[in-house]
């Protein structure tokens, strides 16, 4: 089992942001010792979601945030892991287009 922590707000705000779509912010920061994620925030929602493979980790959002959020990363998975490679290396990670 994965355990990963909740990180105070102004850490998060640090990550770089990889997309903003209907007042979701998707942002990610690389950490080796977790399996590779990205942070989805919703005013004080928060979800921590797995990439590979694609599933929430940690976290709560309304349901139709959740279903956004996750079928937008079914839409951008190798995009994901291509930005959790780049931070591996400590290259910022791209941008991604919104959900539309």
């Amino acid at each position: 089992m994965i355990y990963l922590r909740k990180y105070p707000e102004e850490e998060t705000e640090s990550m770089p942001v990889l997309s903003k779509f209907y007042g979701i912010v998707i942002r990610m920061a690389f950490i080796r010792a977790f399996t590779a994620h990205f942070h989805a925030i919703y005013g004080q929602w928060e979800l921590i979601v797995g990439i590979a493979p694609l599933r929430i980790i940690q976290g709560d959002a309304p349901g139709r945030v959740r279903d956004m959020v996750l079928e937008w990363a079914a839409e951008h998975q190798r995009e994901l892991i291509d930005d959790w490679n780049r931070c591996s290396v400590a290259i910022p990670p791209l941008p991604i287009r919104p959900l539309q």
